[in-house]
């Protein structure tokens, strides 16, 4: 005769909040709109705004800052990890704030994903993303990598709020 199993309950799929995914969605089309401009206005001179701001077109064809050209495939393949996580448990955070948060780290995945896909390259996942922000003290930069960075630390400060503000 056989043992009966337990059943454990699936949890289950916690769907990104629609504020998410509407602030996902801004972040994706604002990213785009300002990479179109840059690559028509950027490709032969510099823009200098203040001190040391400028908009200064680089092709990043590395992972992080332009770092580990040989990995981007990797970074970009964690990048979509990071995605489907956050559709797995985008629901699962609380707040208003959260959810602005897993928003712009969404948008901004997304965003660069875009870059890896659709722009010239080499290899799966090989297509250079368009950085234009540049400070010239720190890697240049577009507003995807913006939301990632600000989303990521608006997450870690938010994460435990578990109701609506």
């Amino acid at each position: 005769m056989r043992a009966v199993q337990e059943r454990r309950p699936v949890a289950a799929l916690r769907a990104v909040p629609p504020s998410a995914l509407l602030v996902a969605l801004g972040v994706v089309i604002v990213d785009h709109i300002t990479k179109w401009w840059a690559l028509r206005t950027l490709i032969d001179h510099n823009i200098d705004i203040v001190w040391k701001l400028r908009f200064n077109l680089v092709r990043n064809g590395g992972g992080a800052f332009g770092l580990g050209s040989r990995f981007a495939p990797l970074f970009a393949l964690a990048a979509l990890g990071i995605v489907l996580f956050l559709f797995r448990s985008g629901g699962t955070f609380g707040s208003r704030w959260s959810h602005i948060a897993v928003g712009l780290v969404l948008g901004g995945a997304v965003g660069n994903l875009l870059d890896r896909l659709l722009r010239d390259g080499h290899g799966f996942l090989g297509g250079r993303v368009v950085d234009f922000i540049d400070i010239q003290i720190w890697p240049v930069w577009n507003v995807a990598d913006m939301a990632v960075s600000i989303g990521a630390v608006l997450l870690a400060l938010t994460a435990d709020a578990r109701t609506e503000e």
